[in-house]
C-alpha cells in the first residue's frame, strides 16, 4: 500500500476529468486558430500545411531515396517498393561532425551530398534517376512540397546561412556541385508527416500521425477549405492536405498554467528555450527523466521516499549536484518492474546512489512517481490525438505513432487509448498503430507520390 505522502507528493500531476475536459476544449480552440489566417498569428499551434495532399495507395512501385537529418546523425535510406504494401529498405547511417554542426551552412549540405554520392555509388546506381524525399527535422515554413524555409536551428545546430532559405534548394546545389549523381529533391518533410504517411502505406485509414520522442509533435489529414494558409491553386483538384500542427508549442499562450507544476515551471526555467514548447516539455523524453529527478529531490526532503534510509539526504544532494542523472529510459525500465522482483528499480538505485538493494516499500513508491508523470504525458499525448481523430472527415481513423518514449514506454499506449476512449465522439473509431521508420521510409513515400502525380 502506498502511504499519503507519496500520493500528496504527486497529486498535482493526477489530471481530473474536469482539468482533461478543460484541456481539449483549449486545445481544439488552439487548432482551430491555427488554421484560420486571421487567427494564426496569435495561436500557439501553427497548424502549417506540409504541401503533401495524396496518401499512399500500398501498389507504389519504384527506387526512392530519403535523406533523414534530424540530429547528430543522418541516414540514407534506398527504399525499393514492391506495390501490395510492400517495400524493402536498405540503409546507411553517417555522423556530422561536430565542426560542421556550427560550420557554414555550404559545407554542411556539401558533406551530405558527398554521404549521398557515396551511398549511391555502393549501390551501383550512379546513372539512375532518383527521387529523393528529404526528412529535415527543424522548425520550417513550408512554401511547397520541395521547397521549406528554416525558422531556426535546435539540437545543437547553429550553420550560419541557413536560417531563411530554402533548405531544398541548399541541399540541390549541392548535388549539382558535384555533378556525379542523378538526384532530384522532391520533397521536405518532418518526421511526423513520414510517420503518417508511412502507417498511411500499410492501413489506408491513417489519418493522424504522432512523434513522442525526444521532442513531441502531431499533423493530420485535413479538408483543404479548412486551411486558410494553404494557397487557392492547391485547393482545386485535390481535397486534403497535411497539417504540421507543432503542437508541442501549445500552452505558449498560457492555456496550460491551470496544470503546470512548480517542476514544470523549473524545468521550462532552466531550459535553453524558455516559455517556449511548453506541452513538449510535459510530454517528450527529454524532459520526463528530469521532472521525475525534482519530484524525487522533493520528495527525499519530505521523507515521503526512502524515509527509514539514513542516506536520504545524501540522495537528494545526489540528484540535486547530477542534472539529467535520472534519464527517462529509466521511466520505462522501472515501469517495467514486477513485484516483489523490482530487478531493473534495485539496479536503477544501485547505480544512482550505490544503494545495495532498495526495499520493496521504496521500489513501489519509486515506480509510483514515474507512473504519475508518464501517465500525466500519455494523457496530454491523447487529449491532443482526441482532438485531431474529432477534427478529422472519417469515421473510422487510425492514429500513426512513433518516437522512443512511445515505443518503449511499458504502458504509454494503454494510457493514451484509456484517455482517447472518453473523449473521442461515440460516432468514430480509432485505432493507434506503430510507425515502421517514418522519417526514413514515410519520406520515400512522400517522394513516391509526388512523383506519381506530376
Amino acid at each position: 500500500m502506498l502511504d499519503t505522502e507519496v500520493r500528496e507528493l504527486m497529486q498535482s500531476f493526477v489530471l481530473s476529468d474536469y482539468q482533461v475536459q478543460e484541456v481539449y476544449s483549449r486545445f481544439y480552440a488552439e487548432i482551430s486558430k491555427g488554421l484560420k489566417r486571421s487567427t494564426n498569428a496569435q495561436a500557439t499551434t501553427k497548424c502549417f500545411p506540409t504541401y503533401v495532399q495524396d496518401l499512399p495507395t500500398g501498389d507504389e512501385i519504384g527506387k526512392y531515396l530519403a535523406l533523414d537529418l534530424g540530429g547528430t546523425n543522418f541516414r540514407v535510406l534506398l527504399v525499393s517498393l514492391k506495390g501490395h504494401h510492400d517495400a524493402r529498405v536498405e540503409f546507411q547511417t553517417y555522423a556530422v561532425p561536430k565542426d560542421l554542426m556550427i560550420g557554414p551552412g555550404v559545407d554542411l549540405f556539401d558533406h551530405i551530398a558527398e554521404c549521398l554520392a557515396k551511398f549511391v555509388a555502393k549501390h551501383d546506381m550512379k546513372n539512375a534517376y532518383l527521387p529523393l524525399g528529404f526528412t529535415f527535422s527543424f522548425p520550417c515554413v513550408q512554401k511547397g512540397l520541395k521547397e521549406a524555409v528554416l525558422s531556426r536551428w535546435t539540437k545543437g545546430f547553429k550553420c550560419p546561412g541557413v536560417a531563411g532559405e530554402d533548405v531544398g534548394r541548399l541541399l540541390h546545389e549541392a548535388i549539382q556541385r558535384r555533378g556525379d549523381v542523378e538526384i532530384a529533391v522532391v520533397a521536405i518533410l518532418n518526421d511526423t508527416t513520414g510517420t503518417l504517411m508511412s502507417c498511411a502505406h500499410r492501413n489506408a485509414d491513417c489519418r493522424v500521425g504522432i512523434i513522442v520522442g525526444t521532442g513531441c509533435n502531431a499533423c493530420y489529414v485535413e479538408h483543404v477549405d479548412q486551411v486558410d494558409l494553404l494557397d487557392h491553386e492547391f485547393k482545386r483538384e485535390k481535397k486534403q492536405v497535411i497539417v504540421n500542427c507543432e503542437w508541442g508549442a501549445f500552452g505558449e499562450g498560457g492555456q496550460l498554467d491551470f496544470v503546470r507544476t512548480e517542476y514544470d515551471v523549473t524545468i521550462d526555467n532552466k531550459s535553453i528555450n524558455p516559455a517556449q514548447q511548453l506541452f513538449e516539455k510535459m510530454t517528450s523524453g527529454m524532459y520526463l527523466g528530469e521532472l521525475v529527478r525534482l519530484v524525487l529531490i522533493r520528495g527525499l526532503q519530505k521523507k515521503a521516499i526512502f524515509k527509514l534510509n539514513p542516506r536520504r539526504e545524501e540522495f537528494a544532494t545526489i540528484l540535486e549536484e547530477n542534472e539529467n542523472i535520472f534519464e527517462t529510459r529509466h521511466i520505462s525500465e522501472i515501469e517495467s518492474d514486477t513485484f516483489p522482483e523490482f530487478a531493473n528499480t534495485r539496479r536503477i538505485c544501485k547505480q544512482l546512489f550505490g544503494l545495495e538493494k532498495a526495499n520493496v516499500e521504496d521500489c513501489q513508491k519509486l515506480k509510483y512517481v514515474c507512473e504519475c508523470v508518464s501517465k500525466r504525458a500519455a494523457t496530454l499525448v491523447a487529449i491532443g490525438a482526441s482532438g485531431l481523430v474529432n477534427k478529422t472527415f472519417d469515421r473510422k481513423v487510425v492514429v500513426g505513432m512513433d518516437g522512443s518514449v512511445y515505443r518503449y514506454h511499458p504502458k504509454f499506449d494503454e494510457y493514451i487509448r484509456e484517455t482517447m476512449h472518453k473523449l473521442v465522439k461515440p460516432d468514430k473509431t480509432f485505432d493507434i498503430m506503430l510507425s515502421e521508420d517514418g522519417s526514413g521510409r514515410g519520406a520515400a513515400l512522400v517522394a513516391a507520390v509526388a512523383s506519381k502525380t506530376k
